[in-house]
């Protein structure tokens, strides 16, 4: 099955041999070295110079429970144009904060315009949230005007970039961003299990100050055995393994080149798309080049173009929550080559009959 899916995604094939290795204890010598390299390399692939960087044994849904256990006090500003928006604000009424929304119609983006008058309105906010890449409707929030809003009314910046982290270059230290994560299974093409947190000094500060932040997912006690080289539980090793090689993999192939094929697939992907006469659910000019979100066209329903591409040996994703009979999508995430793209774009071809 060829994997176009929004994740987990086809783990590239050095990935998979890189994770056969017998394991070894997480206080070892040998887990120091490779936690110590690894973080050194997320920096690198980041440009990191003043934040830390965790690595989690999580999914990316624990860092969003993170960021606002160790850094939300009463009040945040959630941004929803999707369904992992509106799930960050979940998390935030699930442990007992007030959670102010600013939501657009799905597909459409959130603007600094709108930032800047809801963020006027509700002072007593402490935190805002960016869903980069809103994988359910294939949107690209403006990150970087929207930073700018969040800065000059002195608030931190929580962004998810759990689909676009790997597959669209983003320097958080250059943007102010305070919590920035990430989970395994996308744009790097690992398994699932692992997840990367961005943590700035001063998302650290207000770490220090919370109460009752828990204790699994606490900043400060990953702070502390970042300073040993370890995680304070048990970490995914084949999956640390895994990292590791990936950026080994990217360092060799050069970051600029390994972008430009990343944009390179994805422009190939959507022009396949219009070329078939499909339109994109997304509002023009926000289009994620790492997920997209499709029209069904009349007809045949999202759900049925997702089931008849599998007959044919292809793995899409379905439209998500509401938008499931409506849409389907097709990720640019992970291990894809041209070729595979060539293939599935003729075999939509047959399933709409064009």
């Amino acid at each position: 099955m060829k994997l176009f899916t929004a994740g987990p995604v086809a783990c590239y094939p050095e990935v998979l041999e890189e994770m056969r290795h017998q394991m070894f204890s997480h206080r070892s010598e040998e887990y120091h070295r490779l936690h110590r390299d690894t973080v050194e390399r997320l920096r690198w692939f980041l440009e990191i110079e003043d934040c830390r960087v965790f690595l989690f044994p999580s999914s990316s849904t624990g860092l969003m429970e993170a960021s606002v256990r160790n850094c939300v006090e009463r009040c945040m500003l959630c941004t929803v144009s999707g369904e992992f928006g509106e799930r960050y604000a979940k998390v935030g009424e699930a442990n007992g904060r007030k959670v102010v929304i600013l939501q657009t119609e799905p597909g459409k983006p959130i603007t600094p315009e709108l930032l800047d008058e809801k963020l006027s309105k509700h002072p007593d906010v402490e935190a805002v949230t960016v869903t980069y890449c809103e994988t359910s409707v294939g949107l690209l929030n403006p990150l970087p005007e929207l930073a700018k809003v969040v800065k000059e009314h002195e608030k931190l910046l929580f962004v998810d970039a759990v689909s676009a982290m790997g597959g669209i270059e983003i320097h958080p230290d250059e943007l102010g961003v305070d919590v920035c994560f990430a989970g395994s299974q996308k744009c790097l093409g690992l398994p699932p299990g692992l997840a990367i947190a961005v943590v700035s000094s001063k998302a650290m500060e207000k770490a220090e100050l919370v109460k009752n932040k828990g204790w699994y997912f606490d900043f400060k006690r990953f702070e502390r055995s970042q300073m040993k080289n370890e995680t304070p539980t048990t970490p995914p090793i084949p999956l640390i393994l895994a990292l590791n090689r990936v950026l080994r993999m990217i360092e060799e192939r050069g970051k600029r080149e390994y972008f430009r094929f990343y944009s390179r697939r994805g422009k190939r992907i959507a022009d396949g798309i219009r070329k078939l006469g499909l339109t994109l659910f997304t509002e023009e000019g926000y289009e994620s080049p790492t997920i997209f979100c499709i029209n069904a066209p009349p007809g045949i329903s999202g759900i049925e173009i997702y089931e008849r591409m599998r007959e044919r040996g292809f793995e899409l994703a379905r439209g998500y929550g509401r938008l499931k009979e409506k849409t389907f999508r097709i990720g640019n995430m992970g291990y894809i080559t041209l070729e595979d793209i060539d293939s599935m774009l003729e075999s939509l071809g047959e399933v709409l009959g064009i």
